[in-house]
């Protein structure tokens, strides 16, 4: 909606991760300097953790766009309440491997042939386990053992474990010490700077074309860096709703005023979900909202339907002129 009236090519702050638009903070670039190195060492795990939101699955695509495929099979497994023999049927499938109506030891034949067939072939093999945190102890050590595969006294199988900070606690617990001896680097994401969420923003803006406009002030991201707490998830929700305020006032500057409202409308929101008795149907405060939105981009349309009737005008004028030598 408002990318067009700030001529950008596209949205800078989508919710969905994307490896367009992955940003090297210090911490991110230390995690995928971890990840790098798992790689070379081609065994083992790789442990990266942080909270909700601070870029774990971004940074792993962003791996992956830059990774060799010849000599690397990849695949990539985001977790619930999986038990063991759910998570090994979740493996085969995940290397399009066959698992429907197979029993546990069967599901281990066919993955330990699979990664002598890849080790023969030259072909290394990494699995990528996303929101770890959720898998059953009994899980993990299913995953432990699918590592223990070797041909010829070499492992074939890499893996990457991402999941929120809490997994740290389940790692650091006692019945995880096996597992806990193959971890050969660790790392947890951290929130970004003050710093680092002016330049995160500009980073983002300028993937999509951005000319300064709108303009940025320096209390407007003292402001957003307070009220996201640097973490880039909450960074792109908040920032779209800033970019949406400020298209639909016809805006051109973002200031702490213009942050600051916005602010205050999503508390509002906030406040309005929270009363039982402001349903979603009947909240007056959603209705007006509502209604205000409607009325601006219709008052926005007619302005741009005005402006184009004055432009047609103009080129009308100018092609009678040029017919009359003029």
């Amino acid at each position: 909606m408002y990318e067009s009236f700030y001529q950008l090519t596209d949205k800078p702050f989508p919710l969905r991760p994307d490896p367009r638009f992955f940003f090297a903070s210090s911490c991110h670039k230390r995690a995928m300097s971890y990840l790098q190195y798992g790689i070379e060492q081609g065994e083992g795990f790789i442990v990266i953790t942080g909270d909700i939101g601070t870029g774990k699955t971004t940074l792993v695509q962003n791996l992956f766009k830059h990774l060799h495929r010849d000599n690397l099979l990849v695949a990539q497994l985001v977790t619930t309440q999986l038990q063991s023999e759910d998570l090994l049927r979740m493996v085969a499938a995940s290397f399009d491997l066959e698992y429907e109506g197979m029993s546990k030891a069967a599901l281990l034949r066919q993955f330990g042939k699979f990664l002598e067939k890849n080790a023969w072939d030259g072909k290394r093999v990494l699995l990528v386990v996303d929101e770890v945190q959720n898998i059953p102890l009994e899980s993990l050590e299913e995953l432990r053992m699918l590592s223990n595969f070797q041909v010829a006294n070499t492992s074939v199988m890499q893996t990457f474990l991402l999941g929120q900070k809490e997994f740290n606690a389940t790692l650091n617990s006692r019945s995880m010490e096996q597992l806990r001896q193959r971890v050969i680097a660790s790392y947890q994401l951290k929130s970004l700077t003050l710093d680092e969420v002016r330049h995160y923003i500009e980073h983002r803006l300028s993937l999509v074309g951005w000319q300064g406009n709108p303009s940025f002030s320096s209390e407007s991201f003292d402001m957003i860096h307070a009220y996201t707490a640097g973490v880039p998830r909450r960074i792109n929700i908040f920032c779209d709703r800033i970019l949406l305020y400020g298209f639909l006032e016809a805006l051109n500057a973002i200031d702490h005023m213009v942050v600051r409202a916005v602010i205050d409308e999503l508390q509002e929101e906030i406040a309005c979900r929270q009363d039982p008795e402001c349903q979603e149907e009947q909240c007056p405060e959603d209705r007006l909202r509502d209604y205000q939105l409607e009325e601006r981009i219709s008052a926005i349309e007619e302005r741009v339907a005005e402006l184009e009737d004055a432009l047609q005008l103009e080129r009308a004028r100018l092609r009678a002129l040029t017919l009359n030598g003029h």
